[in-house]
């Protein structure tokens, strides 16, 4: 019965007009099950049961679909415009990604690959900067310090992606794999890095928010060290 009310849903979904929304929607669907390279007009038009050629009366190209998709991306991004510091603004929203891309493990490397942007993308850019500049920080470091928590957060994203990657192996027979090659003699660190990890586990969490308060430490201080001048 179930599978009778899903195939009716999904016969409903196709029935719908076709716009630029849709198609959108569905290459983030393909690319969440199969990766980005899965994304193709083919293939989403697959997916929306109609011919590829009726996608381009929406969307321009592949990438138009590309900078789409990281447009609805970044709309999931909390942009705290309520924060009263700017520290704690930067941390939510660093945060939010994070957990975003928990949710479309692809999105760091697309977002950090792609050379244009869409509205949302440019609004929450608009925004970040201007956090900072309110905060005290030149235009130059207001950059600078943009840029650098996105290095961080983008990085950490690709990097728990490649984990992800590795057949499904959780972190624990990830570590037992190392430990199976790295004999403790030559490689003493890396073999009692990986014993340690197979005995407490890894906390992505807690791993990502200890490097970015140290990010965060360090722009407070250049930022109280410039307004002291």
């Amino acid at each position: 019965m179930a599978e009778k009310t899903s195939d009716h849903a999904k016969e409903l979904e196709r029935r719908l007009p076709l716009n630029r929304d849709r198609i959108l929607v569905a290459a983030v669907e393909i690319a969440d099950e199969r990766g980005v390279a899965a994304v193709t007009m083919r293939e989403v038009a697959s997916r929306l049961g109609v011919e590829a050629m009726s996608l381009y009366n929406h969307v321009a190209n592949k990438d138009d679909i590309l900078d789409g998709m990281v447009d609805l991306v970044v709309e999931q991004f909390a942009v705290p415009a309520d924060a009263d510091y700017w520290r704690e603004a930067m941390r939510r929203r660093a945060i939010s990604a994070r957990d975003v891309f928990g949710c479309h493990p692809w999105a760091p490397a697309l977002l950090d690959s792609r050379e244009s942007s869409g509205p949302t993308r440019l609004r929450y850019l608009d925004s970040i900067l201007g956090t900072l500049v309110r905060a005290g920080f030149s235009m130059d470091g207001a950059a600078r310090a943009f840029s650098l928590l996105d290095s961080y957060i983008y990085g950490f994203g690709i990097q728990q992606m490649s984990f992800l990657a590795d057949d499904g192996a959780s972190t624990e027979e990830m570590a037992e794999a190392i430990l199976a090659y790295i004999p403790a003699e030559e490689y003493p660190y890396l073999h009692r890095m990986a014993s340690h990890a197979m005995e407490v586990g890894y906390d992505a969490e807690a791993d990502f928010e200890f490097g970015l308060e140290i990010i965060l430490d360090g722009l407070e201080r250049i930022l109280d060290e410039s307004l002291s001048d």
